[in-house]
């Protein structure tokens, strides 16, 4: 029983290795039947090349492909072939769709699913459809070509064959969209039967009769590169631009045709040789799919067509690791079938057994790294698509960088503005000396310097329009009357240089919708533009006309200028841009802005120029705005800042001078970098109060713990500590806690104001600031500075130990309070002694204790002292003459002195009435 026990369970595992180690039957193979008739070498190398690398993925598909080469009857001989092969299914590309629609309904109609590949057959018998859209072509051409041309110029369009479905497809959506675009015109078209031979051929004598196009846009790239070739031996390869159509990698493709600057740019448009084959694999194993699928596409230009190549290669190069893993898999399986058969042979030997569990666990670990391999593949192609979100991050980065600069650039210019504004705000307003001349001098000095604020505020316009965020609230106003205005500022630079300024409207009154604030820096910006560049003695002729025809108003600015270069013409509405005029140059933002507002407006900005003979800039408005731009607010005019002409009232000499605060003994900290600002606030305070300075914070607080002052004027912007943080400290510190602070910055944004008195500041003004609202704010802070130390006073005289800690300036009198207590017995207590306890100088103290209390250290230590008193001589059993010891009083007679001064009462009459006798 024993062997036969033995023999059986060995052979039993023999079994159970056998079965192991067995493959299971392979399934059917898949019959797959492709018929190729699209033209183009290298269409068909992509669309095979697609399918290729989807087939690595089903190694059991058997792939049968038949190419007709451009021959439609040919083709339905070989779909009738493929019938006859038994195929599962059929995938099939048509060069022309009526001559191979029936043949394809044949094949459908026998049960056998069709994929139609980029060209649609005419009838709708067919299992699913996988192509690009056409019409999307065309409409992404036409709207990457109007922004290629800024939305201005004459394009040529060369079609496929005619009645070509993609032709057809792609010359409608690019004509419709184009025609979207008032400037763009289409002033040809010719059929180049998607061939680059006929393109040669007829395009030269079609350039002849159109000498004006811009542009070519070509429905495939082939027909492109023929027309960049006629363009090239006719010497308009630099005035010209051709856009094609495919997008194909490799040497002969759009990509390296956009890469190396033949094309301007070719719109994708993919083989579908990847979907197709999904698609078949998806029906052929039951799972759901899309009947239609449709192909998405991009405009592959200068800025990626780089990437896009680098792209291709690598997942090409990916391909190929791919395909040679698969031969090395297939190796392996052909090494694990041979080590099969010879287990076989072997059957009846344990060792036999042990061999092919030994090769089993071998080719297992093999796969395992084969699988890992291939899993860090992958994961190179995610970091791929990590780098492009790392492209969108850093621009973002860059954008924030660009606000930075602007902002801070904001920040410098009004410095400079503050100390022109205040010095000629004060002259107007304080003195009645000056002359008529001299007054209206100042007056423009002042007007003009408020524009110059309103300027600096426009760089944060650039800002507001990349953004979104400078919404339109127009409201309905005579466009008549607002351009005049605008017109008077320039009145008088015009006639000190001699330029003739003048003004046409076709009608007096013309009503439109428009918002002031941003047509007034529109229209300023091309006066000043003309101004400029109008030499003297020359002319500015503004023109205003209603057009019935588009409902728009025109608004024309014409001068008799140096006019504009053709180099320029192509970048003068480009931020940053200063062109090449040998002299005048701006700082480029002019016209890039008054661009941008136009078009937020809904309006159109354009110009002709004539070199030597000068420029036109004509903006065209729409007569009505939608609701949504409208504001219920009606139109006033100009902001005073820009255009009023009114003279500041002088101030009367009998009008009184306001009557310093405590000229002597009020002490003002200036903490401003700037020393321009900070002489000029200096200045400014000193007839009024004692002033200290200091140049950045750091030193401005040591100044502020060393002298208290009674007000600190700060800047927020300050070197070392900022402003913000000099106040914080200020806060924190109670020997500085109670002293009001007066913040200037020229930060103007509500959040950053809001930061600021959040920050423990008492007021916060921005630069450019008037001197005498500067002057009147300390001085009402102080007035309230004395309410509060009157409060405190009354506080401490009704009982010191209600004082509560509940602020830094409160918790400091409950110390103060709390030492002079402590030490009421001693009579040669000092106020060195009470600064020292509290570990500050006697000067700190004592404008600490002024500023609060405003009263000296021994008129508080003597208060706490009769205070205690009379509580104490209600205490019967306690003579006058004890009390006034215990009290740290010198002498009793010095004690009752102080006591009547104070309660006018004598301590033995208050005692007298306070106090009831024993019986």
């Amino acid at each position: 029983m024993a062997p036969c026990l033995g023999g059986t369970v060995l052979w039993l595992l023999v079994f159970v290795l056998l079965s192991s180690c067995a493959e299971p039957a392979p399934a059917d193979r898949v019959k797959i039947g492709f018929s190729q008739c699209t033209n183009g070498d290298a269409w068909r190398q992509a669309m095979l090349a697609g399918m290729k690398k989807e087939l690595s993925f089903h190694p059991g598909v058997e792939f049968r492909m038949k190419d007709a080469h451009d021959n439609s009857t040919l083709q339905r001989q070989q779909i009738q072939e493929f019938l006859k092969e038994d195929i599962d299914l059929l995938i099939v590309s048509a060069n022309e769709a009526e001559p191979i629609t029936p043949i394809v309904e044949e094949v459908f109609n026998r049960g056998i699913p069709v994929v139609i590949l980029d060209r649609r057959t005419t009838s709708k018998l067919y299992t699913a459809y996988v192509g690009g859209n056409n019409v999307e072509v065309g409409q992404t051409a036409a709207n990457y070509i109007s922004t290629l041309l800024r939305q201005r110029g004459n394009v040529l369009e060369i079609k496929g064959a005619p009645g070509a479905s993609p032709a057809l497809d792609r010359h409608k959506g690019f004509a419709e969209t184009l025609a979207a675009y008032p400037g763009m015109r289409l002033v040809a078209q010719m059929h180049g039967d998607w061939k680059r031979p006929s393109v040669i051929q007829n395009l030269p004598a079609l350039l002849k009769a159109h000498p004006e196009v811009d542009l070519i846009f070509a429905h495939n790239d082939r027909m492109a590169l023929g027309a960049y070739q006629v363009c090239k031996q006719l010497g308009l390869d630099r005035r010209i631009k051709v856009v094609g159509v495919d997008g194909l990698p490799g040497p002969h493709g759009g990509i390296q045709f956009v890469q190396d600057g033949i094309l301007a740019a070719t719109i994708l448009y993919s083989p579908g040789g990847e979907e197709a084959i999904r698609t078949a694999m998806k029906i052929i194993k039951g799972e759901p799919y899309e009947k239609e699928n449709m192909l998405g596409t991009m405009v592959i230009d200068s800025t990626n067509a780089l990437t896009m190549k680098m792209q291709t290669e690598k997942l090409n190069s990916q391909q190929e690791d791919i395909q040679r893993q698969q031969q090395l898999l297939q190796q392996q399986r052909d090494t694990y079938a041979s080590q099969r058969t010879v287990l076989y042979i072997l059957l009846a030997a344990l060792l036999g057994a042990a061999i092919l569990g030994l090769v089993a666990w071998r080719a297992f670990q093999v796969n395992r790294r084969l699988i890992k391999r291939l899993e860090r593949q992958n994961e190179e192609i995610s970091s791929q698509r990590n780098q492009i979100a790392e492209l969108a991050e850093q621009a973002r980065i860059e954008t924030e960088a660009k606000l930075r600069f602007f902002t801070n650039f904001s920040h410098e210019l009004r410095t400079p503005l503050t100390l022109i504004l205040g010095p000629v705000e004060e002259m107007l307003t304080a003195s009645a000396d000056l002359s008529a001349g001299q007054r209206h001098d100042l007056t423009l000095v002042h007007r003009n310097t408020q524009r110059l604020l309103q300027l600096v505020n426009q760089l944060m316009d650039f800002r507001k329009i990349e953004v979104g965020k400078m919404p339109v609230r127009a409201s309905e106003g005579n466009i008549v009357a607002f351009v005049r205005e605008i017109m008077d500022v320039f009145e008088k630079s015009a006639r000190q240089r001699g330029i003739m300024l003048r003004f046409l409207p076709a009608e007096p009154i013309i009503p439109l919708w428009f918002d002031v604030n941003i047509l007034d820096k529109v229209f300023f910006n091309l006066l000043s533009n003309a101004l400029k560049f109008t030499p003297d003695r020359g002319q500015i002729t503004v023109s205003i006309q209603r057009v019935p025809t588009d409902n728009t108003v025109r608004v024309s600015v014409e001068d008799t200028g140096s006019g504009i270069s053709e180099q320029d013409r192509e970048h003068i509405f480009e931020w940053f841009y200063q062109g090449h005029q040998p002299t005048a140059k701006g700082s480029g933002m002019g016209l890039a802005l008054a661009m941008g507002l136009v078009r937020l407006h809904q309006g159109q900005l354009s110009f002709t120029s004539q070199p030597g003979q000068g420029s036109t800039f004509v903006v065209t408005l729409p007569l009505e705005l939608p609701a949504a731009l409208r504001s219920n607010t009606p139109y006033a005019g100009l902001p005073t800042s820009f255009a009023q002409e009114e003279e500041m009232p002088p101030r009367s000499k009998e009008d009184p001078t306001p009557t310093p605060v405590s000229a002597s003994e009020s002490l003002i900290l200036v903490i401003e970098d700037n020393e321009d600002v900070r002489e000029f606030v200096v200045q400014k305070l000193a007839p009024h109060f004692q002033v200290s300075s200091a140049a950045d914070g750091d030193t401005g607080l040591r100044l502020a713990a060393e002298t208290i002052p009674d007000l600190i004027v700060c800047d927020v912007m300050l070197p070392g500590l900022s402003g913000l943080e000099v106040v914080t400290q200020l806060r924190a510190d109670w020997r500085t806690s109670h002293i009001p602070v007066v913040m200037l910055t020229a930060r103007n944004a509500p959040e950053q104001q809001v930061e600021g008195v959040q920050s423990g500041a008492d007021l916060y003004l921005t630069k450019p600031f008037n001197p005498t609202f500067l002057l009147e704010s300390i001085r009402t802070l102080l007035a309230n500075r004395a309410h509060l130390r009157e409060h405190f006073r009354r506080e401490l005289s009704v009982d010191t130990a209600t004082v509560a800690p509940q602020r830094v300036d409160q918790k400091f009198l409950a110390e103060l309070t709390a030492i002079v207590e402590a030490n009421l017995t001693r009579s040669d207590l000092s106020v060195e002694d009470v600064a020292r306890s509290l570990g500050i100088s006697r000067v700190q103290l004592y404008r600490k204790v002024k500023a609060l209390l405003g009263t000296g250290v021994t008129d508080f230590i003597q208060g706490i002292r009769l205070t205690k008193a009379r509580q104490v001589l209600l205490d019967d059993s306690l003579t006058i003459a004890e009390v006034a010891y215990q009290m740290g009083f010198s002498s009793p007679s010095y004690f009752s002195t102080a006591f009547k001064a104070k309660y006018q009462i004598s301590p033995s009459e208050f005692k007298a009435l306070h106090v009831t006798p024993q019986s």
